[in-house]
């Protein structure tokens, strides 16, 4: 992260805000084009467009702020020492104005009606409970999670990708836990709607709410830790705040006990690797150097 404090709040209330417009209100425009009803083939562009705005944020503002744009991840975050408590807060107050903006954006753009279909809110689906709404978002905030932690955390993760393979993932959850729960995995994602809602006096689910703060905190934070303990060879905790790393990633390598006896380097390269080309050099030298009387 580079920047200020107040300059990374201002990046994550933008990229929040980008979040709830182009993800949420891609739920409006599939309801104004499908006549209120969203098919499975509809949640397909859903996920799409989640995933391009999830993209994007991340390339834009990554590098300014972490783009955490959920409070799930940053609290997964401080709770993995990689990112400082002191700042959780700010950082989850941005995340939810952001989201609000958002939501009256979306109303702003679409009109009224928006708020009639909810804002692009997240609810529960005819028959899931409240304990199955919870693990569905904890298995799908898991796989998020998860990803952030391989493609934007860990210092082996390959250059480049990290925004474009997160995308996919939110993409992922919404295909499967999509049609049950909306696949929020983010609270300030649900708040945003909820509360634009609320204002222009749309139904609004708040009784639900729980689900999407709960499911997504709990799954985040697992995630983190059974990557720190399954995925990383050798677990070294970062300093508090050292966000974007996971510390240096180091193996061991046994000693070849009777080549490093007999002189052979230990590492397992040949002494013909290893051998200097000084020799080879000045043979190559002598060759080319006249002798003399010519």
């Amino acid at each position: 992260m580079v920047g200020h404090l107040p300059r990374r709040l201002v990046a994550e209330a933008i990229g929040t805000m980008l979040l709830v417009i182009f993800g949420a209100g891609s739920v409006v425009a599939a309801l104004l084009m499908g006549a209120g009803e969203i098919t499975y083939a509809a949640l397909g562009f859903i996920s799409l467009s989640f995933a391009l705005v999830v993209t994007i944020v991340i390339y834009a503002f990554g590098t300014t702020s972490g783009a955490h744009i959920n409070p799930a991840v940053t609290i997964a975050l401080a709770v993995s020492r990689r990112f400082p408590w002191s700042e959780v807060v700010p950082y989850i107050v941005a995340q939810l104005v952001g989201a609000f903006a958002g939501g009256l954006l979306i109303v702003a753009g679409f009109g009224r009606r928006a708020a009639d279909l909810g804002t692009g809110l997240t609810a529960l689906a005819k028959g899931v409970s409240y304990g199955q709404g919870i693990l569905l978002e904890v298995m799908g905030t898991f796989l998020l999670m998860l990803t952030i932690m391989a493609m934007a955390v860990d210092r082996r993760a390959p250059s480049g990708w990290a925004g474009w393979i997160i995308g996919m993932a939110v993409a992922g959850e919404i295909f499967v836990i999509g049609p049950m729960t909306g696949g929020a995995v983010n609270p300030a994602r649900t708040f945003g709607p909820y509360l634009t809602t609320s204002l222009f006096g749309g139904d609004t689910p708040w009784s639900e709410f729980g689900v999407y703060i709960i499911g997504p905190i709990v799954g985040a934070v697992l995630a983190v830790l059974v990557y720190d303990q399954v995925a990383r060879p050798v677990r070294e905790v970062p300093e508090e705040g050292e966000q974007g790393t996971a510390g240096e990633i180091s193996g061991t390598r046994e000693p070849r006990g009777e080549a490093a006896a007999d002189g052979e380097p230990a590492d397992g390269e040949s002494r013909a690797v290893r051998r200097p080309r000084d020799d080879r050099l000045q043979r190559g030298v002598r060759r080319l150097r006249p002798e003399p009387g010519r």
